[in-house]
């Protein structure tokens, strides 16, 4: 997910100094109905079109909904769709008929005109939430964001009021699960008519069709509010009253706020969550993500060389990282898929584990390589400029990148640049980096998620990351074998096999939330792929 790169990164905050004893007020009795919670970073649109941040995101998990949605046995259920469908055509396309008493928040029934708004809106070429990508796969959606074609030629089609039809352009048997995420919510066409571009700039100016509504966001303010939404189909299911969001960017400040039982879930990093680690109420929770060394692999670029690259994976003690530097649950990763992912279904295994990277934590072996690669190059040294955002734990990581490299790897030099995100993303589009501190967050529960954005003519593959096999892999995958279950997934792990092969990226560690919670709280989903569901939450 590209909003890790800038987002989720940039939210961690390493926070020195002592703690205090994590413990609650009596504020949170058993008969409590509004659930207290934070958000790392800003609030800064709830249109989807317009952006995609994990705030944003996670506002939209507890107020909207999809054709589809995950329940808390992680299985992909119907949502304003009445049912997940199969799909006809040779996979092709899909017809959903929509509840009846779908509704949004100010009455309207929720239509397929909802859904055809909205895709249109994201799969322009005018649109600025940088997923239109994400559509790829849906009749013209390519060509539509490339400004090749007009958006009403989209593969998507309101046939009446309650019955939408999506074409595909190819069979996508991971469509499913894709279509639960907030990049393929409804909007409210009659409210994006009314408002326009100022469609989702405030709490006012949108319409909710999910179990809570957002009340009292201004578009610039730090804390708002979640009330039920009396329409929702199923607000029988609902039996908080109210949440309440605000904006915490400090660990610590985290932490108190719910030692004085001012916040049910608080999510704290670094140092804070270093000296948490064996507190009652700390609860980790794994997600589907991937913290990696982006390299640039452009030919004007030193990274080009697949030995160098080869050499800076097996140069780090990730292990060393994860125990000692970061010390707050995560572990280390020896593969760009993480592992919880997905189970591949033709050999009944994780595929992050079954595809790992054999090659591990080896200065000797990284030596020979690095010392093979400059040859190759006709060069004694090369000076790597490695890019992070300006958060502390951007800068323990990248601090412990360069001392291993420069430590151990003769003629290394690497030059630091901490920066904010908004320059470190600039240095990135632009090409102006060896090696980028980052993050991929998959998207949805299929490998695919991680491997689309390597292949050689994704938008985001800022890395130039070109490879014959690999892109033959998953076009044959997207292609020839979408339908093929043994055939596909065989595909899947020959892709992993060449990233490990050829160093596309050094793996760092796997995503691990740690969160503080109130003892009394029952019924959060805690998702490893997608945002956590609160909707269905209550007090004991």
């Amino acid at each position: 997910m590209k909003i890790k790169q800038l987002v989720v990164a940039g939210s961690l905050v390493l926070m020195a100094g002592g703690l205090a004893a994590c413990g609650q007020a009596k504020a949170q009795t058993s008969k409590q109905k509004t659930l207290h919670l934070m958000q790392d970073t800003d609030l800064t649109s709830l249109d989807t079109s317009n952006t995609a941040t994990l705030t944003q995101w996670n506002v939209l998990q507890q107020s909207m909904e999809g054709l589809y949605r995950v329940n808390s046995k992680n299985k992909v259920v119907g949502a304003m769709a009445t049912k997940v469908v199969k799909p006809t055509n040779n996979g092709k396309t899909y017809t959903f008929h929509l509840r009846k008493n779908a509704k949004w928040n100010n009455g309207d029934q929720v239509t397929a005109q909802d859904f055809v708004t909205a895709w249109r809106r994201s799969v322009s070429s005018t649109s600025t939430s940088g997923y239109s990508y994400i559509y790829e796969g849906i009749k013209n959606a390519t060509q539509i964001s490339a400004g090749k074609k007009a958006t009403k030629t989209l593969g998507v089609q309101a046939v009446n009021k309650t019955t939408l039809k999506v074409t595909l352009s190819r069979a996508m048997p991971y469509l499913s699960k894709m279509l639960t995420m907030p990049a393929f919510f409804p909007q409210n066409h009659q409210v994006v008519a009314k408002y326009g571009k100022n469609y989702g700039t405030t709490s006012t100016k949108m319409a909710y069709n999910g179990p809570f509504t957002v009340k009292g966001w201004t578009g610039t303010n730090d804390s708002w509010n979640l009330v039920k939404n009396t329409y929702y189909y199923d607000k029988s299911a609902i039996k908080l009253n109210k949440m309440t969001m605000q904006v915490v960017k400090d660990s610590t400040t985290a932490h108190n706020l719910f030692s004085q039982g001012k916040l049910d879930d608080v999510t704290v990093t670094g140092a804070t969550a270093q000296g948490l680690q064996h507190d009652k109420h700390l609860k980790h929770v794994s997600k589907a993500g991937t913290y990696y060394l982006r390299l640039n692999m452009a030919k004007n670029h030193a990274l080009h060389n697949q030995y160098l690259r080869q050499a800076l994976n097996l140069v780090l003690n990730k292990n060393s990282l994860t125990k000692k530097v970061l010390s707050d649950g995560s572990t280390a990763a020896h593969n760009y898929v993480t592992p919880t992912l997905v189970t591949d279904p033709t050999t009944g295994k994780d595929f992050g584990t079954e595809t790992a990277n054999t090659a591990r934590y080896n200065v000797k072996k990284a030596q020979q390589l690095w010392k093979k690669g400059l040859k190759q190059l006709g060069k004694k040294s090369v000076t790597l400029k490695l890019v992070g955002d300006d958060t502390s734990v951007s800068k323990t990581i990248t601090q412990f990148v360069q001392a291993a490299v420069e430590q151990n790897l003769s003629g290394a030099k690497v030059t630091v640049s901490s920066v904010p995100e908004k320059a470190e993303s600039a240095a990135v589009s632009s090409g102006n980096y060896d090696m980028q501190y980052a993050l991929w967050l998959a998207d949805y529960a299929d490998p695919v998620s991680f491997f689309d954005i390597l292949t050689k003519n994704n938008p985001q593959n800022y890395g130039k990351y070109t490879d014959s096999v690999f892109n033959a892999q998953i076009t044959a995958a997207h292609g020839k074998n979408a339908t093929n279950t043994k055939a596909y997934w065989q595909n899947m792990r020959t892709a992993a096999q060449r990233l490990n092969t050829t160093a596309a990226v050094v793996p760092l560690y796997n995503m691990t939330e740690s969160h503080l919670v109130n003892s009394k709280l029952t019924g959060v989903v805690y998702h490893s792929v997608g945002e956590n569901d609160y909707t269905r939450a209550t007090f004991k």
